[in-house]
């Protein structure tokens, strides 16, 4: 198991690329005792991207590894800051100046 460099979702992060990117970001999850996804290129966030985080936080979480979150977009931070997630999965978030 190692730390791996963070893993970046561009553009979507919507029900039209969820089921895309389930089996990339749990494997990922699967591969890396830490993982940080870097959310900074993300230009469209829907609750299925909320779901897809929160099942790669509940598997790291079933086998012991660290999730982190990094670079949240304006489109992330609203959906968080509308849903109150912040908290949910722990990481700091910067808001713009």
């Amino acid at each position: 198991m190692s730390t791996s460099s963070p893993l970046r979702i561009e553009g979507e992060l919507t029900i039209y690329r969820a089921a895309e990117l389930k089996d990339t970001l749990l494997a990922a999850v699967a591969a890396n005792d830490t993982l940080e996804i870097d959310l900074s290129a993300v230009e469209e966030f829907d609750t299925a991207g909320v779901q897809l985080l929160m099942l790669a936080k509940r598997a790291a979480t079933a086998a012991g590894h660290t999730l982190r979150l990094a670079g949240h977009s304006a489109p992330v931070l609203d959906v968080f800051e509308l849903l109150d997630l912040s908290q949910h999965f722990g990481d700091p978030i910067v808001l713009p100046a």
